[in-house]
């Protein structure tokens, strides 16, 4: 028996060892991967006294309070201001306030303080061509039909909110109403059963926070997400035009300050207005170097035009047309 039981034990040891080998191989490699993907020294890519004036510091502090407000952090963005002796007007985090109560309500299924919102400003959401009033009332309706039978009558007499809406949503109102008909079986076992629908809380919930930061001026995803968003797809880029220059000895192509040595796609998730760059500089153009129409149609940037007049005079790159640079235009896009 205790023959038995040793080589037992020794079977068990060396099995666990071979494991603990395989194992052990493919954590190295995890390690060797971080390694190999991870630059340690992302900080090569940002000047070093980036954040030492007071204005920057303020504008990094509101940016991560506003993210806090708009996440529905109120006591930790408070926490914040007070550290960092930034003082926040109540104007400033009121909206947010309000947005967050109304939106906790609808995760808890409550409907009151969203149809509140909305009613008392349903003219300037009639004025964005919104249908969250609607949505919210249709909404309620069918928490009404999912109480069962005897509800009939009180979903029947809130029914009569949707006569406003009867020109634009007669269809919807029609298939709710006609719902009705299968009251007494219960809605979810009737071809109405999508009405039920999970989805459709969270579906009224982004909903309500599109409308409701496009009217508060507020935008839905906050500066500091986008801003870190945009900050992982182009750091990889930079890291890798930092290897290049330094290993081409040309430190001063890139001084950190106004531009980027390259342009860096983010995708049209990031793309919020127009730019130019102008064809001759390869530069995009700014308020102090704007785009100009040439007579001939063509834009270059102001700059591109400053230095092709000769003698007074401005030919085109693009064409044979010569004429006076006074009677470019500045293009506003």
């Amino acid at each position: 028996m205790m023959t038995q039981r040793c080589r037992k034990i020794r079977e068990t040891v060396q099995k666990v060892a071979s494991d603990h080998k395989e194992m052990h191989s493919s954590v190295s490699r995890v390690g060797k991967a971080i390694d190999r993907n991870f630059d340690p020294d992302v900080c090569a890519v940002v000047s070093e006294g980036v954040w030492e004036s007071r204005n920057k510091q303020q504008l990094l502090y509101s940016a991560i309070m506003e993210h806090l407000f708009q996440q529905g952090l109120p006591t930790v963005a408070e926490e914040l201001s007070q550290e960092s002796a930034l003082n926040i007007d109540t104007s400033f985090k009121q909206p947010f306030l309000e947005l967050n109560r109304i939106l906790e309500a609808l995760q808890k299924r409550d409907l009151r303080p969203a149809l509140e919102w909305a009613i008392s400003n349903r003219q300037h959401l009639q004025e964005l061509n919104s249908s969250l009033e609607f949505r919210l009332h249709r909404l309620h309706f069918i928490s009404l039909l999912s109480g069962g039978p005897h509800k009939q009558m009180q979903a029947l007499t809130y029914a009569r909110q949707f006569q406003p809406f009867a020109a634009h949503h007669q269809q919807e109102i029609q298939v709710i109403m006609g719902s009705l008909a299968y009251l007494p079986h219960g809605i979810e076992n009737s071809p109405y059963a999508h009405l039920l629908a999970v989805e459709q809380w969270i579906s009224i919930g982004e909903q309500f926070t599109r409308d409701a930061c496009h009217l508060l001026g507020l935008s839905i995803e906050s500066p500091l997400s986008v801003g870190f968003a945009s900050g992982c797809v182009a750091l990889p880029v930079l890291l890798n035009i930092k290897a290049v220059i330094e290993q081409r000895q040309c430190a001063g192509v890139w001084s950190h300050k106004d531009e980027l040595p390259i342009e860096i796609d983010l995708g049209k998730k990031c793309r919020y207005h127009s730019v130019f760059a102008c064809p001759i500089l390869r530069q995009q153009t700014s308020d102090a170097n704007p785009p100009i129409k040439l007579v001939c149609g063509h834009v270059i940037s102001r700059d591109a035009l400053n230095k092709l007049i000769n003698g007074g005079k401005l030919k085109c790159p693009y064409c044979p047309m010569e004429q006076n640079p006074a009677d470019g235009k500045p293009i506003i896009f």
